[in-house]
């Protein structure tokens, strides 16, 4: 008897070895399904009608690359490529800088700090739509910011009606949505910093900004490179408040049209071209890609400077 044991603890242990592999794809595969229906599915559809002339009521044919070589002599991508490109230039800096100098602001314990804590973040849990529809009333020629201009003496500013302070305004406000939102990104990053590092520079004789150069970017230097392609793909990808602000037409002359709505311009309706709303999808992913991916690799450059 005490030589059979040790075999069976043996081929027992063996079998729960060659069992356990196994068990982790158990509890994988219901998220890996859904990620595949609502995901990657839809992906490769769109790839896929990218190369054919696919309307919303026709299946449609095999046209190749027609769609991306019309791209090339569309007017309208150029314009929506303008101004994605304008958005994420005008937009990304003031996301990686004000949030971190909110997010130092909220970490003091000063009276009433609370309140503005939670002011700085009510923008992210807002609705979209709600936030897009309060800046058009306070922005329209009869708005609030108008009539306190007119009672300041100035005359009104159209920035609904000209198409640069439209898309000015339209940043403004992914600006003020986005603050809170990486505020909280950073306060997790400034909860790591050691205190030390600025009592010792404080000891130094170091001020405040000559501790915020030294000491706080370079801590915060991974996050902020995290915040720059994060906000650097949604401002490409805008599409909400620009549309909101600018109407379907996207602005006077479509001028203030991004990428993103021209995809839906061209591929709603009962005439849609879905095929060429694709194979534009396709481009904005290919381009939000390569974008991100070159600001990951400027903020990697800059850790090994």
């Amino acid at each position: 008897m005490s030589v059979r044991r040790p075999a069976r603890r043996t081929r027992t242990r063996t079998r729960t070895r060659t069992q356990l592999p196994s068990t982790p794809w158990l509890f994988l595969a219901p998220g890996l399904l859904i990620s595949a229906a609502f995901g990657l599915y839809p992906f490769l559809s769109t790839v896929a009608h990218s190369f054919t002339d696919a309307r919303t009521l026709t299946g449609g044919r095999y046209v190749g690359g027609a769609n991306y070589r019309e791209l090339i002599h569309d007017a309208m991508f150029w314009t929506g490529l303008r101004n994605s490109l304008l958005y994420v230039l005008g937009v990304v800096p003031l996301l990686v800088i004000l949030p971190l100098l909110l997010a130092l602001l909220v970490r003091r314990h000063i009276p009433g700090i609370a309140f503005f804590r939670a002011a700085f973040y009510t923008p992210v849990v807002a609705s979209v739509v709600v936030v897009g529809l309060i800046w058009v009333w306070l922005l329209d020629d009869r708005g609030l910011i108008n009539a306190l201009l007119e009672r300041l003496g100035f005359g009104r500013v159209g920035f609904l009606g000209d198409p640069w302070l439209l898309l000015l305004s339209a940043m403004a406000v992914t600006v003020w949505k986005g603050l809170g939102y990486y505020m909280i990104i950073y306060l997790a990053a400034l909860a790591g910093v050691p205190r030390e590092l600025h009592e010792a520079c404080a000891v130094d004789g170091a001020g405040a900004v000559r501790r915020f150069v030294t000491v706080t970017v370079p801590a915060v230097r991974p996050t902020m490179a995290l915040v720059g392609a994060l906000a650097s793909v949604n401002a490409f990808k805008v599409f909400s408040e620009a549309y909101l602000m600018a109407g379907p037409t996207g602005g006077p002359g479509g001028e203030d049209t991004t990428l993103v709505m021209l995809v839906r311009q061209v591929g709603t309706g009962l005439s849609g071209r879905v095929g060429y709303a694709s194979a534009l999808s396709v481009v904005v992913f290919v381009l939000t890609l390569g974008l991100m991916l070159l600001v990951l690799r400027a903020s990697r450059r800059e850790d090994g400077a």
